[in-house]
């Protein structure tokens, strides 16, 4: 269990929001606000090194980065890795230790905590959540990630619409979202520019049918049923490292 961690949780991650930065040749690389998010799929090498990716999980857990442990449901890959922190060199750090330990990445994703602009005016304690998550959120060890972007095609296109029809049905979206307020904790983090998609959507549920009832309601909004374009799914456990890893036999 990562020092900075609170007691009984079942990630690495700090008390409050990361402030520690890591320095490469002197300088940081970090957002002007929010965090780095770096997820990473990866299958076991026979080679594999469990204490080393403890090691690595603890150190940077030490320095302020959060990292979740997932145990990943089948073939797309054996383990996930959710990490967020200020410096995206520690992020790449923290890559380089982790493929070292024998993981190798089957797939990643890279982007930012962020507030909407639809949600311009949210309360402080919303907006710090937004930017800052503390995760995983107790009790939710029910897991899924896929990157979605909104279609730009010729007949079907999300930005030909103008900031108010868009804000408007990003609303509608957000209302049938808060239904599942208490069942899912979702984490909307911005890729545009950074990755294949525009949004990484991270959502941890009380139970697997919660995610799935979740995702399967929001795709009758109209924001989704006629503008998302939806990316390939991992879906898994968060637990501790040592259930992550006793879970894949490592």
């Amino acid at each position: 269990m990562c020092p900075a961690a609170r007691p009984g949780t079942s990630c690495f991650r700090p008390e409050f929001p990361p402030s520690r930065v890591l320095y490469t040749d002197g300088v940081a690389l970090t957002p002007t606000t929010g965090l780095g998010v770096l997820h990473l799929f990866c299958r076991l090498a026979p080679e594999f090194d469990g204490e080393a990716l403890r090691k690595a999980l603890a150190a940077a857990g030490a320095d302020g980065y959060q990292v979740v442990p997932v145990a990943l449901l089948g073939h797309k890959a054996d383990l996930g890795l959710m990490a967020l922190g200020p410096d995206v060199w520690r992020l790449r750090r923290l890559q380089t230790e982790v493929t070292r330990t024998g993981l190798v990445p089957a797939q990643s994703y890279v982007s930012l905590t962020e507030i909407s602009e639809y949600a311009a005016g949210v309360p402080e304690g919303m907006r710090q959540a937004r930017l800052f998550p503390q995760l995983p959120p107790e009790g939710k060890a029910a897991f899924c990630f896929y990157p979605m972007s909104k279609r730009r095609g010729e007949a079907i296109n999300w930005y030909a619409l103008d900031f108010e029809a868009r804000r408007e049905l990003m609303m509608g979206h957000g209302k049938v979202g808060r239904t599942f307020h208490g069942r899912v904790l979702q984490v909307i983090t911005g890729s545009t520019g950074l990755d294949d998609y525009e949004w990484g959507v991270t959502l941890f549920g009380t139970h697997p049918d919660d995610l799935k009832d979740c995702v399967y309601e929001m795709r009758f909004d109209e924001a989704s049923a006629l503008y998302a374009e939806f990316g390939p799914f991992y879906a898994g456990m968060v637990g501790t490292l040592d259930e992550v890893l006793a879970a894949l036999g490592a």
